[in-house]
């Protein structure tokens, strides 16, 4: 190395050299190479094909708040790895590993904020968090959300993504599929909107509980949305599956879900349901 080099790259502040990695995406679908400031100003959305990238928690509810401020809320304290699992590595290694990636306590974020003036929960799935399972975690994050909600008398809105229960924990994963649905119930009987939001991929437990019990469901376009995996199904009875099956579009078609709605859509969407889900009551 020449001492100019060495020199240049002691000094910190130099700006970091742009690469193809970093001034240019690949689209996962059609494969096409956009510039990163023009997907990341696009909602991560290809503006070729209209892919719907997943993203992380911090940039959903930046892209969904008001000025992208909110306030994020802390999740409870549960017991880890309450059944010492263990396959090829240890659950709690899995965990662990899992945190330091993402920086994130679990699967399930809650933040409040506002959305067009009017105070929200939103609880946010992320993908990149063990596949977005369903554990003890997320079911404890979901009930918290719910009470936020309650506390603040204002809607519950949740983007799901997820591959499911979470298989390291057994039979107390499952349990969260009923857990969650009693706590949707106190929302409901303080008379309070629960909008969800399905996100690519949205599957198993998760599909089968809180996913599916919202007032209003919409999803993003292109997402995966269903209970069994498209093969398992075909297998099971010997068929072969129409073209787009679990796909947010053939869903929409067949009343599964009530709206396909662009992630550049969704912010201004998600204003006029609260409007007309919790409107403003007039002083008498």
């Amino acid at each position: 190395m020449s001492w100019l080099s060495r020199v240049r790259n002691s000094i910190s502040f130099l700006p970091k050299r742009q690469t193809t990695d970093t001034l240019w995406h690949k689209c996962k679908k059609c494969g096409s190479m956009v510039f990163t400031k023009e997907w990341e100003d696009n909602l991560q959305v290809c503006p070729r094909c209209d892919h719907h990238n997943r993203i992380r928690a911090e940039t959903r509810f930046a892209q969904v708040f008001d000025e992208g401020a909110y306030e994020l809320l802390s999740s409870p304290e549960v017991r880890e790895d309450p059944l010492k699992f263990r396959d090829t590595k240890r659950y709690i290694d899995r965990i662990k590993a899992a945190r330091t990636t993402t920086e994130q306590k679990d699967a399930l974020l809650n933040a409040r904020g506002t959305i067009g003036g009017r105070t929200a929960v939103v609880g946010v799935q992320d993908f990149a968090f063990m596949g977005g399972s369903m554990g003890v975690a997320v079911g404890s994050a979901f009930v918290a959300g719910v009470e936020a909600a309650i506390a603040a008398h204002a809607p519950y809105i949740v983007f799901t993504a997820a591959g499911g229960a979470r298989m390291q924990e057994g039979i107390l994963s499952l349990m969260q599929m009923p857990r969650t649905t009693v706590a949707l119930e106190l929302l409901r009987e303080a008379g309070l909107p629960y909008i969800v939001v399905l996100t690519d991929p949205t599957t198993g437990g998760v599909t089968a509980s809180y996913a599916m019990l919202g007032d209003v469901q919409l999803a993003e376009p292109g997402a995966l949305i269903g209970f069994a995996g498209q093969r398992v199904i075909e297998q099971t009875i010997r068929e072969k599956l129409p073209e787009g099956f679990q796909r947010a579009e053939y869903l929409l078609e067949h009343g599964m879900i009530d709206m396909v709605v662009p992630r550049a859509a969704l912010r201004e969407r998600l204003i006029q349901l609260i409007d007309y889900l919790a409107p403003v009551r007039e002083a008498a």
